[in-house]
């Protein structure tokens, strides 16, 4: 139950996201599912290989390259999907950086709903 409330709350702020910012577009709410699921999956299967990979350059930027791999993963969404767009890199890092405080607050709210039970 709690993954089909994170994936709800998860396309939820990815509309928010398009809401709020103009270099991220989203057609329509079946579009953010789908675009949730698949950063989702690219950040469960990806991201990882990507970062240890990178490990030397994360390492002396002191982390601030993941910001980067958080945008590929953000654009790369965006270029797989019909009605997800992402206007660019910057326009990547800018919404995967909005995105990535909204999944904190998400993952806190259903940390906190879901212990009580």
């Amino acid at each position: 139950m709690k993954l089909i409330a994170k994936w709800l709350l998860s396309a939820t702020a990815l509309l928010f996201v398009a809401y709020v910012y103009s270099g991220v577009e989203v057609k329509s709410f079946t579009a953010a599912l789908l675009a949730a699921f698949v950063i989702g999956l690219l950040n469960t299967v990806v991201r990882p290989i990507l970062v240890i990979l990178t490990l030397p350059v994360t390492v002396v930027t002191l982390g601030l390259f993941l910001f980067v791999i958080n945008a590929l993963m953000f654009w790369t969404a965006g270029s797989l999907l019909e009605g997800f767009h992402v206007n660019g890199f910057f326009a990547a890092l800018i919404g995967s950086l909005i995105y990535s405080v909204l999944g904190v607050v998400i993952e806190s709210a259903l940390e906190r709903l879901f212990s009580k039970q």
